[in-house]
């Protein structure tokens, strides 16, 4: 996902300086709700992985 936001930004820069405005500004705002998306599932998928690593840790500490 984070590769698609990226090809988006360089669509919309290279859009952006050929002056087509229109493509850039959609290009652009694909790339920034890409990028959100990709942000809140990295940080959600971060703490899944910090409770479940706790309690996996916390099974086989042993007596």
């Amino acid at each position: 996902m984070l590769r698609w936001a990226f090809f988006f930004l360089i669509i919309s820069i290279i859009a952006g300086l050929l002056g087509f405005t229109g493509v850039s500004a959609v290009s652009a705002g694909i790339a920034k709700v890409l990028f959100f998306i990709f942000l809140i599932l990295c940080l959600a998928f971060f703490a899944v992985a910090l409770f479940v690593g706790q309690k996996v840790h916390e099974r086989f500490k042993g007596p």
